[in-house]
């Protein structure tokens, strides 16, 4: 079917990101370090680093073929160089080409009236064939290429075959591995929206429950973006488009785990804002996140359905939420959000639902609520912050970050608070007295 987001696709991720490093707070505009490290695409021509020698040659011809218009000869040349590779070479020809090639290399690929039908012969190859052969990476970069544009029913059909050929903690790393493609063909959209039967997407989501590891001390971080990232709404304390000190830090952290035993990647923002077909919306929230040092992130959004009152935009973050525990059964969650928009309903909600694993949700206090509010949604399951070196010490205290995570997000806030420009005085006074009474209590605990 035609889907809401198109863009080239990105490979996935094949290494690790660093940790953050700590741009200077200023407003989205503002260029930063890539902090959590930007997937690398493959080239369009070349060869990309780590392909075997005898694979080279090979791509080299099949690009050679690719150019102009494909005929009967060629595909049969394709699929033959498909056939015949050795299992490393195969990696290697996948490897060598970005998603973008290979979506075009199957665009070219055609089943015709009276036969052959090379395209369906291309794609068993790939996805039932020979799938047992691919590395993580280059089932994760077929799915990608598939996904890319519309998806027709062949290719739903190989993109199930190849999830379901996936087992135990390698469908994890290829679930994440769509989810860290660097842009919006995430797996929600794939499994949600681009596969059409409720047959296949019915298979999908009982395979990925059936071989889902045990549960263990991993999370999916989510998170809002307005009010909760940087004061975009209702936030009157800090200047319009300030990121919060501290919050990328914590978003690292959590994203890690305690004891840093997690990779990053598994951050996650439940926008209200609504999507479009093009993409437009989701790519340019991307490209703020880009730039102020949020990289390995997927974006989830709303809908224009949802779009007005609090309890509206709760029910969209809360049937997103249940997507993902859908998605990702074998991981928790934590939520970061704020008292603006419809988030501590959401919040409430997830904390209380049976079985949906929300190990705590921390709400950005943007509307001066008092202790006594903090006191009722506490009873709630909501932990309502002030700062987020408060809401880092009470990620501490549940296990969720280690004390040198802690320290690190006490030390960033106290950066990025220097970083920032109010309008007064005693704006300035009244924001830093709240991190130092909050950084006192993060130190009378670790």
């Amino acid at each position: 079917m035609a889907i809401r987001r198109s863009t080239d696709v990105s490979p996935p991720r094949t290494t690790l990101p660093t940790a953050p490093a700590r741009p200077t707070n200023t407003t989205p505009a503002a260029t930063t370090p890539a902090a959590w490290g930007t997937p690398t695409a493959a080239p369009t021509s070349g060869f990309a680093s780590g392909v075997p020698t005898s694979a080279q040659a090979k791509l080299a011809e099949l690009r050679s073929l690719m150019t102009g218009h494909t005929d009967r000869k060629e595909e049969a040349r394709i699929l033959d160089l498909f056939k015949g590779a050795s299992v490393g070479d195969l990696n290697g020809l996948l490897g060598g080409m970005s998603a973008k090639e290979l979506h075009e290399l199957v665009s070219d690929i055609d089943d015709r009236l009276i036969g052959p039908d090379n395209k369906t012969a291309f794609l068993s190859l790939l996805s039932k064939d020979r799938v047992g052969e691919l590395t993580v990476d280059s089932r994760a970069k077929l799915v990608q290429a598939l996904q890319h544009g519309g998806t027709d029913g062949l290719e739903e059909k190989a993109i199930t075959s190849v999830f379901v050929a996936t087992k135990g903690e390698n469908l994890t790393q290829l679930k994440n591995a769509i989810d860290g493609g660097g842009d919006y063909h995430d797996l929600q959209q794939l499994v949600f929206h681009d596969i059409d039967s409720k047959d296949l997407q019915k298979q999908l989501l009982t395979h990925f429950k059936n071989e889902a590891p045990a549960k263990s001390a991993r999370v999916k971080v989510l998170s809002d973006i307005d009010d909760t990232f940087y004061a975009n709404w209702k936030d009157d304390r800090y200047p319009k488009k300030t990121i919060y000190p501290g919050v990328r830090a914590l978003y690292a952290e959590l994203d890690r785990g305690a004891g840093r035993t997690d990779p990053l990647g598994d951050l996650m923002f439940l926008s209200a804002r609504p999507y479009d077909r093009a993409g437009v919306s989701e790519h340019m929230t991307r490209e703020m996140m880009d730039k102020n040092g949020v990289t390995k992130s997927t974006v989830l959004s709303g809908d224009f359905a949802h779009l007005i009152g609090n309890e509206s935009i709760a029910n969209k973050k809360f049937d997103n939420w249940q997507q993902v525990n859908q998605l990702y059964p074998e991981y928790g969650s934590v939520f970061l959000g704020d008292s603006g928009q419809g988030d501590a309903i959401f919040g409430a909600r997830a904390a209380a639902a049976q079985g949906g694993d929300m190990r705590a949700v921390f709400i950005h206090n943007v509307t001066h609520l008092d202790d006594a509010a903090k006191a009722d949604f506490a009873q709630k399951g909501v932990f309502v912050f002030d700062t987020y070196v408060g809401a880092a010490t009470e990620a501490f205290k549940r296990g969720l970050i280690d004390k040198q995570g802690l320290g690190r997000v006490m030390e960033d806030a106290q950066h990025d608070f220097k970083g920032i420009t109010f309008s007064s005085s005693e704006e300035q006074a009244a924001r830093k007295a709240e991190l130092e009474r909050d950084l006192a209590a993060a130190r009378a605990v670790s």
